[in-house]
């Protein structure tokens, strides 16, 4: 089918939950993506930071032809292969002790939820004051399921659904006192992303992080650090948490995690798995064969080709060139991230806009969150040319558009005196 067919398709078809851009892509290879008309867009958002090994990965595909020739669905009332040697590369280079495997990086959220609601309940059994609370952060993004959307900042996720879940209250992002104000006993976890994805790339201070930490284990309450889009390398270490030297209770994982197979996972301490016995939680699809087998390859390869330098090195360079683009362009306001996980924040939603449809023209896809943040979350395999190739494009675009602000603005009218 033509793009125009599936368009129309889509429309008589589907809940209309998303704005699509016009473009049908077909396949990919390396950091690029091709287009029904055989058309090579640089793919600087990678799915929405999914695809960190990039397309036609040959690790990625050895890997599902293996196994989907083996084995790829038993459910989880059975062994396999997979589920412990993906376990125990994931709690050696997380610095925890437990994995559950879910479908998705929501699921992952909404189990860890569940787990500090049961770890409060176990510590209550023994004798411990402690509530049933969540203190999330503003401008946070959680996931679409009902636990996950109750966590999340912005009202028009969470108000379309409402009532939501109950006792959720939100700090100030990197606010230590409101922090410190908002916390007691009544509080069962603390609900952090260590660098918040969809509420503009936003990084925790250290100060803030380092108090929420403090605070938890003062009361046994949980530190969960959500890495679904920050973890396994973007940042170009394992997890964002492990900049800051601050190790939580729990993390969640997911996106990049299966190279595109849905797979997400719950990694915690063995204190907050002690809340946890056979029964409580489940899933029919999660850790399955052929997610662990893809996950497992994708670990590899990113230790075998050295990707998490290459983040740290090329990420780098990508946010030194949009600071020095900043300088030059009073239309960005903000430059900031971490690896391959950046942002540019621009002075108007309208620019943004603008913006990420101009760079589609020019064949490079980014999208834009939070209104004015021009977000990049590009595969792994980036190299310096393809970021030199994309700040011309920027440049260009900004350059374009002041000039056009500035045949607009009316003359300055001279004032009698």
């Amino acid at each position: 089918m033509k793009l125009e067919q599936i368009r129309a398709a889509e429309a008589r078809l589907l809940l209309p939950t998303y704005e699509r851009n016009p473009v049908l892509f077909v396949r990919g290879e390396g950091v690029h993506l091709i287009d029904e008309n055989g058309e090579r867009y640089l793919d600087l958002l990678s799915g929405i930071g999914v695809n960190a090994m990039g397309y036609g990965h040959p690790a990625i595909a050895e890997a599902i032809a293996r196994q989907s020739r083996a084995l790829i669905h038993t459910s989880n009332l059975f062994y396999h292969e997979g589920q412990a040697e993906l376990a125990v590369r994931l709690t050696e280079r997380t610095g925890l002790d437990r994995v559950f495997f879910a479908n998705t990086g929501t699921e992952a959220w909404e189990g860890a939820l569940k787990l500090a609601r049961a770890h409060a309940g176990l510590l209550r059994s023994e004798g411990r004051q402690i509530g049933t609370n969540f203190l999330a952060l503003e401008q946070s993004f959680h996931g679409r399921t009902f636990g996950s959307v109750s966590t999340t900042w912005k009202a028009k996720y969470r108000e379309p659904f409402g009532p939501v879940v109950p006792g959720v209250e939100f700090v100030r992002f990197n606010d230590v006192a409101d922090l410190r104000a908002k916390f007691s006993s009544d509080v069962c976890a603390i609900l952090v992303e260590p660098i918040q994805g969809e509420g503009g790339i936003r990084p925790l201070t250290q100060e803030f992080f380092a108090e929420a930490r403090t605070l938890a284990s003062s009361t046994g309450a949980l530190l969960i650090a959500d890495e679904i889009q920050s973890g396994m390398g973007r940042t170009g270490k394992w997890c964002a948490y492990q900049h800051y030297g601050i190790l939580p209770d729990v993390t969640t994982l997911a996106k990049p995690l299966a190279g595109g197979i849905p797979l997400g996972a719950i990694v915690c301490t063995e204190e907050a798995a002690r809340a946890i016995h056979a029964g409580m939680h489940g899933t029919t699809f999660g850790g399955g064969p052929l997610a662990c087998a893809v996950a497992i390859a994708v670990i590899d390869a990113i230790e075998k080709d050295g990707l998490l330098a290459q983040a740290t090195e090329v990420g780098h360079h990508f946010q030194q060139q949009l600071r020095q683009l900043a300088r030059h362009h009073e239309a960005i306001v903000d430059v900031r991230g971490k690896g391959l996980m950046l942002a540019a924040e621009l002075d108007s939603a309208d620019l943004a806009k603008l913006t990420v449809a101009e760079m589609l023209k020019r064949r490079i896809v980014i999208n834009c969150t939070s209104d004015t943040v021009l977000r990049f979350l590009p595969p792994f395999l980036l190299e310096r040319a393809h970021v030199d190739r994309a700040i011309d494009a920027l440049n260009e675009i900004l350059t374009e558009h002041a000039a056009a602000s500035s045949t607009t603005q009316p003359a300055a009218q001279t004032q009698e005196v």
